[in-house]
C-alpha cells in the first residue's frame, strides 16, 4: 500500500486511516458530519495526493487528447481546465478526468487514483502521434482547500489574487513561499475554494503554512468520508460508483461533456445512442421517510418490480435527508417521479429530484 507524503501527519493527528485506491488515506478525523459542516461553512483541507497526473506535450498533444476524451479540448485556452471522460470501445467509461491547458502544446491530465495504470495504458495505446507522455503521479502532491472562507484564509500565502481564479480556471505561481505551484478552482465539494498541486518535497511545508494562515478561520483537516458526502450533495459522479466501464456518459447525464463536433473513441456508437435515446438514466432522489439508501440497493416501482439500482447514497448532513444517485429505467427518470428503495425487504418511498441536492 502506498503512502502520500503527508501520511505521517495524518497519523499524528489521530486520523482514522483506511486503504483507498491502493493508498493509505485519512478517512475521518473528528467525524463525517462535523467535517462536512466545516467545509460547507468555513474552510477545510483534504489531502488528495493519491490522484494521478499525466503531462502530455508536443505538437500532437491536443490531437491525442481529442482522440481519447469525449469533451472538446480545442475549446481550452491556457489557464483553463475542463471536465471530461475517456470513453471505452464498448460504450462505457474508462475514467473521468480533468484536462488542464498548461501551455501551447502542453496539457496536464488529472485522473482517479484507482485508475492511474489503467488510464496510462489506455491513452498510451492510442498514442501513435509521437506525443511525449510523462506520468508525474508519484512526484506530485495535491491539496484541496475547500469552503467559503478558503480564499480569504489563504490570500496571505500568495501574490496571486486568489479571488480572481474563476471556476475551472487555474494559475501557476507562488504559494506559501514555493514557486511554480498550480492553483486551480475545480472543486469537488460545491463549497468554493481551490486546489494546490506541488512537488512531494514541498507539500509538508505548504501544509504547515496553510494551517498557520488558516488558524484564525478555524481551518481543519478533512477526511475522504466527508469528501464523499459533500460531492454527493452536489450530485457529482464518483468513478466506480456512479460511472464505470459499463455506463455510458449519456446514461450518466454527461451529455454536456460528450461533444460530437469531433471524432473520439466510440463516438459513432455514442452518437447513435443519443439519437435513439437511452433506456436508463442516472437520477438523484430523496427519501420520503427517514432512511439511508446505500450502494447496490435495488430500486423498484410501486408494484415492487425492479427498475434500477442505487449507485451512491448517504444521510445528507446539510439537508438532513436520505439522498442518493441511481440508474432507473428512463420512464421513471423525470423529476417528481415516485420510486422505492428496497432496504432490508422494505420498499421505502423516494422521489426523483433535480440536482444538486444542496442549494446554497
Amino acid at each position: 500500500m502506498k503512502n502520500t507524503a503527508l501520511t505521517h501527519i495524518h497519523e499524528s493527528l489521530g486520523a482514522k486511516m483506511l486503504p483507498f485506491a491502493g493508498y493509505n488515506m485519512p478517512i475521518l478525523y473528528e467525524g463525517v458530519n462535523a467535517e462536512h459542516e466545516i467545509v460547507r461553512t468555513g474552510v477545510g483541507v483534504f489531502d488528495v495526493s493519491h490522484m494521478g497526473e499525466f503531462l502530455l506535450s508536443g505538437p500532437n498533444a491536443l490531437a491525442l487528447i481529442q482522440k481519447v476524451t469525449s469533451n472538446d479540448a480545442a475549446a481550452l485556452t491556457i489557464g483553463r481546465a475542463q471536465y471530461s471522460c475517456l470513453p471505452n470501445a464498448e460504450g462505457g467509461i474508462v475514467d473521468d478526468l480533468l484536462v488542464y491547458k498548461m501551455k501551447e502544446d502542453e496539457y496536464l491530465l488529472v485522473v482517479n487514483a484507482s485508475n492511474i495504470d489503467k488510464d496510462w495504458n489506455w491513452i498510451s495505446s492510442y498514442n501513435d502521434l509521437g506525443v511525449e507522455m510523462k506520468n508525474l503521479s508519484d512526484e506530485y502532491s495535491l491539496l484541496a482547500i475547500q469552503g467559503p472562507k478558503a480564499v480569504e484564509a489563504m490570500q496571505s500565502l500568495s501574490s496571486l489574487n486568489l479571488a480572481q481564479i474563476e471556476y475551472y480556471h487555474f494559475q501557476v505561481g507562488d504559494f506559501a513561499g514555493i514557486n511554480e505551484v498550480i492553483i486551480s478552482a475545480t472543486g469537488y465539494t460545491g463549497a468554493g475554494g481551490f486546489e494546490i498541486y506541488c512537488k512531494n518535497a514541498d507539500v509538508e511545508h505548504i501544509w504547515n503554512k496553510v494551517f498557520e494562515a488558516g488558524k484564525a478561520f478555524n481551518i481543519q483537516p478533512i477526511g475522504l468520508a466527508a469528501r464523499d458526502t459533500l460531492r454527493l450533495e452536489m450530485g457529482f459522479c464518483l468513478y466506480g460508483n456512479d460511472i464505470n466501464d459499463t455506463t455510458s456518459p449519456l446514461e450518466a447525464g454527461l451529455g454536456w461533456i460528450t461533444k460530437f463536433n469531433k471524432e473520439f473513441t466510440n463516438s459513432a456508437n455514442l452518437k447513435k445512442q443519443k439519437e435513439a435515446g437511452v433506456t436508463k438514466k442516472l437520477v438523484g432522489f430523496e427519501m420520503q421517510e427517514r432512511a439511508v439508501p446505500r450502494h447496490d440497493y435495488e430500486i423498484v416501482d410501486a408494484d415492487g418490480n425492479g427498475i434500477g439500482i442505487v449507485t451512491s447514497g448517504t444521510m445528507s448532513p446539510s439537508i438532513n435527508k436520505g439522498i442518493g444517485l441511481g440508474y432507473v429505467n428512463t420512464e421513471f427518470s423525470s423529476v417528481d417521479s415516485d420510486i422505492y428503495i428496497r432496504i432490508r425487504k422494505n420498499d421505502v418511498p423516494a422521489k426523483v429530484v433535480k440536482l444538486p441536492f444542496y442549494k446554497k
